[in-house]
């Protein structure tokens, strides 16, 4: 198939149609509705369900209530809207439920702004409900990689039986790119045993539940829960290493971000500055592995569109090894290449 031109917010609801996706539930909010408008036309097209619930939080355990059946199914929203749902995302952990959740961040505290940011990284990495659970997290920083991750993220939901987010911004949502979808020649979609789906008398009833009235059962079942997302930390890291084998200065950055970091490594080169980009992938599970492999005390600089909220695990996960610097812009303003290039001089000592 030739590459063809689109919108990150309706190539990612292509890609999730191609992975299988048969169900869509959410509710519109700016820098998203392209998504479920997508969803709308196209998933009605190869026999999927489309609803435009009431709410986010309305979505949300629709989801669950797909999930449960073994349909792969979408769900999309923006920073408030997530924060709506994360007690369902907490009930699709606490169950098992394999689902697709996507944020396009936008600026807050509250209702915000409609412009781009990436302040939910502690919500949607920390976890943002009760209990004790991890979703596994994933941050594309193009248009391609948010198809190729989404067609993931459904094999990752399937795998693990567990809630998988992709957690994007504005300017990829909204930005034009050139990709192609053909990186699954074919999908296959497991067998689901545990599903809901009627018994004909031939078996017991499934029964898909997140209430443990017990607390030895439910201790039981968090120890099991963290047993698999130890599966996940040690199979699903994945990160980028840009030219950081020499770096005396190594800029970290994920998402849109990364791409103007990317930019500045190349400036910086051109002045024989020694200066790399480390741009995590998956940010749950953090690649720490990838991290570590920086060689030690050289001096990193997290670059973010937020006040730094990345910047506590890159201490964390490195041990607190390198020194660690941080640039960032909030409120919706991306930082630009001249900012950073000049936060790196000076962390360089004015080279």
């Amino acid at each position: 198939m030739a590459k063809v031109l689109m919108k990150g917010n309706e190539a990612i609801g292509k890609a999730a149609i191609v992975a299988g996706c048969r169900g869509f539930f959410g509710y519109p909010i700016t820098p998203q509705n392209e998504i479920p408008e997508y969803m709308s036309h196209a998933l009605p097209e190869v026999g999927g369900a489309f609803v435009q619930a009431e709410s986010e939080v309305a979505a949300i355990n629709m989801i669950y209530g797909a999930a449960g059946t073994g349909t792969r199914c979408l769900t999309s929203s923006s920073s408030p809207g997530i924060a709506l749902k994360q007690e369902g995302i907490t009930y699709l952990a606490g169950a098992e439920l394999p689902a697709v959740i996507v944020n396009m961040m936008r600026g807050g505290p509250g209702l915000g702004g409609i412009q781009p940011a990436q302040s939910d990284y502690n919500m949607c990495v920390k976890g943002g409900g009760n209990g004790d659970y991890r979703v596994l997290t994933l941050a594309p920083a193009s248009v391609q990689e948010a198809v190729d991750i989404t067609m993931d993220s459904f094999d990752l939901a399937d795998k693990y039986r567990t809630p998988v987010m992709i957690l994007s911004d504005g300017i990829i949502g909204q930005m034009m790119e050139p990709v192609d979808f053909d990186k699954k020649n074919k999908i296959e979609i497991p067998e689901k045993k545990w599903a809901t789906v009627g018994t004909n008398n031939l078996r017991e009833p499934n029964i898909i539940n997140s209430l443990y009235l017990a607390a030895e059962d439910l201790e039981v079942h968090n120890i099991n829960l963290f047993k698999k997302y130890d599966k996940i930390i040690a199979n699903e890291q994945k990160s980028e290493s840009y030219k950081i084998e020499d770096a005396e200065l190594v800029l970290v950055a994920y998402g849109t971000t990364s791409r103007i970091c990317r930019n500045v490594v190349d400036s910086l080169r051109e002045l024989g500055c020694k200066v790399g980009m480390f741009r995590p992938i998956t940010l749950w599970p953090f690649p720490k592995v990838a991290l570590n492999t920086i060689k030690e005390g050289t001096k990193l600089l997290v670059v973010e569109m937020s006040m730094g909220q990345m910047v506590e695990d890159i201490k964390l996960y490195s041990e607190c090894k390198y020194p660690v610097s941080f640039y960032g812009r909030t409120g919706g303003i991306i930082p630009t290449p001249d900012e950073i290039l000049k936060k790196s001089k000076e962390i360089l000592g004015g080279k």
